[in-house]
């Protein structure tokens, strides 16, 4: 028996062009199946670029609003400490003042001079 012996006529055993053939189907398979999962990735990517897009457009626009609103905010609070409101603050707070002490007299008056007929 020869130990070198020649394998390759043997029934059933591919021969090597047939394997080589057989490896270039593999690797067709698994490059359209990455194609694919490829393909699927970038319009993944551009639905999210859009996304991204669409948010910064709407934080811009609400920082816009935002700064908007705190520069009205400091003019309402600049106009609500003019003197003429801080006057008239104290004008209110006298007259309550003013009338407390009016009611308290009357009820002493009342007293002092008790019931009459």
């Amino acid at each position: 028996m020869h130990i070198d012996e020649d394998t390759s006529a043997w029934l059933g055993c591919p021969t090597p062009l047939e394997m080589y053939k057989h490896q270039c189907s593999l690797l067709e398979d698994e490059l359209s199946e990455t194609q694919a999962l490829l393909r699927k990735a970038r319009k993944n990517i551009a639905g999210l670029v859009q996304m991204n897009d669409a948010l910064a457009t709407g934080k811009a626009e609400a920082q816009a609003v935002l700064k908007k609103a705190l520069a009205e905010i400091g003019e309402l609070k600049e106009r609500c400490s003019e003197p003429a409101i801080l006057g008239m603050k104290l004008v209110a707070e006298q007259r309550d003042y003013l009338l407390r002490e009016n009611q308290r007299i009357l009820l002493e008056l009342s007293v002092l001079s008790g019931p009459q007929p």
